[in-house]
């Protein structure tokens, strides 16, 4: 996706955002604050867009963000459990409607076993509770194109919590339901030949 698409989908998320009344925070390591720079870029934003947090050491995410060092010891701050506990630290320390929150290693260095270039962690956490979690492994594309689509995926995850929770479908009724039941035919029986009575 080109830049000028991660702009249209950024415009899109604040239109959406702005109707709705709800506001943003994001919490980045690998992509240092591209996410809220897209947005930013945006005229008008700032009736949306909150805060960011650049938490690029553990430090930082532990300090700006609230994540507990045992999380970040067991689990690495390339995981899961970091991406989400970044995501609802920066939902709660800037009192924001969706928080975003990246992880992961654009590269070229910093692979480790199980944890290759390209790979990143994403998260968004909602003020009602809802919380979005992938994990995406780009590959070794180049530091500029794993920052540049995880801000993408960023953006898309942020849309899909902004349109709200999905409404319960409703339980499909079957097609026979719906129309007349048929009735089962019994076979055809072929037609009794009258026998004739013999003329006197």
């Amino acid at each position: 996706m080109s830049g000028s698409d991660a702009r249209a989908l950024a415009r899109s998320l604040l239109d959406l955002c702005r109707s709705r009344k709800l506001t943003i925070a994001t919490a980045e390591s690998c992509t240092g604050g591209l996410v809220a720079g897209a947005l930013t870029d945006i005229p008008g934003s700032s009736d949306v867009i909150d805060r960011g947090f650049v938490t690029y050491s553990n430090e930082a995410k532990r300090a700006m963000l609230g994540a507990k060092a045992t999380t970040l010891a067991t689990f690495h701050a390339l995981s899961k459990e970091t991406a989400t506990a970044m995501a609802i630290g920066a939902l709660e320390k800037a009192g924001v409607d969706l928080a975003v929150s990246i992880t992961g290693i654009a590269g070229p260095g910093g692979a480790t076993p199980g944890k290759p270039v390209g790979l990143v962690h994403f998260a968004v956490a909602a003020r009602d509770g809802r919380i979005l979690y992938r994990e995406c492994r780009f590959g070794a594309i180049g530091r500029t194109t794993v920052r540049a689509r995880s801000v993408v995926e960023a953006l898309r995850m942020l849309m899909e919590l902004a349109r709200g929770p999905q409404a319960p479908a409703k339980p499909r009724r079957e097609a026979a339901s719906r129309l007349h039941p048929r009735v089962a035919r019994t076979p055809r029986r072929s037609a009794v030949k009258r026998r004739r009575t013999p003329r006197s």
